[in-house]
């Protein structure tokens, strides 16, 4: 009896089979921001499964040279960095102090990021700060940071943002992160604009649900089972799948793609139907014994 064509379901790669050379980023430097854990630590695994050097940037040291140990140990020089990305002179001085350990940054990824889920009329205003600044402030030093050194050297590159498939819709309990999100993807576009001439790329991963050990997204008291069965794919996305994609963007197979925001969610936007569960006010469901699950 054939199996019904909702039940299929692919079968991430594993890890350890990337699908570019492994010499793709051979002679160049990442700078990843928020790279010590989670999506930005996928991200900085990635470039180095190609070959680039890695320079982790996080807010803690701590957590950036546990991150930068398990990039090593793929066989690439890594450096730690503490940096809070919202002040400029303190991203100017990241850079160098990078600049130094491995050389000239060739390619940025912008992860920095913070987030946690609370109702919009119970933001304070330091929460909306602590969300936005990071995201937009961030986004904004680190590339302009990269792109004026890149632009002095005569030298193109490319920088890769950590979206979120929210930013056309919002997303319950999200309106910090939602806003700062969809800002970096307008963000993303004005400055590919801006900077093909020289030879700046920059694009956009709209990241879905890729649990991981440090993220409170859709997390479930059973699992990721029932999440994983309301999106159209079957699965949330694996943590590598979305490392792979954003160092790809910046590798000479996309070479001529810029100003894009790629959704990477599973399908999970498509999840439009008149059978779908009834709706359930963000206050009820905050309040509720099942409250942001």
């Amino acid at each position: 009896m054939p199996v019904p064509a909702h039940h299929i379901v692919a079968t991430p790669p594993p890890f350890d089979a990337p699908p570019y050379p492994a010499d793709i980023f051979a002679g160049q430097t990442v700078l990843v921001t928020g790279g010590g854990s989670g999506m930005g630590l996928a991200m900085a695994k990635a470039f180095a499964q190609g070959g680039a050097d890695v320079a982790i940037m996080g807010r803690g040291i701590e957590r950036a040279q546990e991150g930068a140990a398990e990039v090593a140990a793929l066989g690439v020089r890594t450096h730690a960095i503490s940096c809070d990305v919202r002040h400029a002179d303190a991203v100017a001085a990241a850079f160098d102090e990078a600049e130094t350990a491995l050389g000239p940054i060739g390619l940025l990824a912008n992860n920095a990021g913070a987030n946690f889920p609370i109702l919009a009329d119970d933001i304070s205003a330091n929460a909306w700060n602590a969300v936005t600044r990071i995201a937009i402030d961030g986004t904004f030093l680190c590339s302009t940071e990269y792109a004026r050194r890149r632009i002095a050297r005569g030298e193109g590159g490319a920088i890769v943002n950590n979206s979120a498939q929210y930013i056309w819709t919002g997303f319950p309990g999200d309106a910090h992160s939602a806003a700062a999100k969809t800002a970096q993807a307008t963000m993303t576009k004005k400055m590919a604009a801006d900077w093909a001439r020289h030879g700046l790329r920059v694009n956009a991963i709209a990241a879905g649900f890729f649990p991981h050990a440090t993220s409170t997204a859709g997390r479930r008291e059973g699992g990721t089972e029932v999440l994983q069965n309301m999106i159209p794919a079957g699965r949330t996305g694996s943590i590598w799948e979305f490392g792979w994609l954003s160092a790809m963007t910046c590798t000479p197979l996309f070479g001529e793609m810029t100003g894009q925001i790629i959704l990477q969610d599973g399908g999970e936007s498509l999840r439009r139907s008149l059978m779908m569960p009834d709706y359930v006010p963000p206050r009820e469901r905050a309040e509720g014994p099942w409250a942001w699950q």
